[in-house]
Order: C-alpha cells, then structure tokens, then sequence
C-alpha cells in the first residue's frame, strides 16, 4: 500500500506563489502516475493536473500557465508548482496515485482511475 502525505499549503496572496509536495512512502513511484486534484467549500472534487511514468504532464484549463507539475522518482516525491496565484485557486488540494497507468504515456483527470489519495493540505489566496 502507498501512503501520500501532502505538504506545502498555505495562505497567498493573488498572485504568489506556493509548492506543494506529495511524498509517497512505501513503494517507487517510478512505475505510477500522479495526480493532483482539489476541492474547494461545498464543490465537488474537480482535477488540478497529472504526469505520467514518461513525465507527459496535462493540466485543466483554468491552471494552464501558472501550474507546473513534476516528478522526482528517487525522492518518490511529486510537486506542484503554483504561480500567479487566484481566489479561486483556494481549495484543499490532493495528490493521488494510479499505480496500474495503462502505458508509460498515459495520464488520466478521472479520479476513479487513482488507487491511492493523500490526506490533503489547504490552499487559501487572498485578494
């Protein structure tokens, strides 16, 4: 089993910046891909951006541009670098793992393809 433990959050000001980080322990993560996904108050749960094992990354629109996600397999560590900063950015904010991704290319925005979550950690941008 894999355990995600989120780092990272915090409280910005629009247009700042934050990193999250998304450590997995007890497995590689060379093999998976990783998703990060968030939820703000009172919406569902919608996908912020996934990288697959060949490090092919994709990104919902509204993050285009200002979100970057990566990957650093010897550390089994996933980050999300988050730049210009919005309100509407605030969420809490959850990496998750698909251990079986279909190819080394293959990436997917559908939460029920991610096998393991993290715990989540807050996000909250100020205007």
């Amino acid at each position: 089993q894999v355990q995600l433990v989120e780092s990272g959050g915090g409280s910005a000001q629009a247009g700042g910046s934050l990193r999250l980080s998304c450590a997995a322990s007890g497995r590689t993560i060379s093999t998976y891909a990783m998703g990060w996904f968030r939820q703000a108050p009172g919406k569902e749960r919608e996908f912020v951006a996934a990288i697959s094992r060949s490090a092919i990354s994709v990104y919902t629109d509204s993050v285009k541009g200002r979100f970057t996600i990566s990957r650093d397999n010897a550390k089994s560590t996933v980050y999300l670098q988050m730049n210009s900063l919005k309100p509407e950015d605030t969420a809490v904010y959850y990496c998750a793992v698909d251990e079986n991704p279909r190819n080394s290319l293959w990436v997917s925005s559908r939460a029920y393809e991610y096998d393991y979550w993290g715990q989540g950690t807050q996000v909250t941008v100020s205007s």
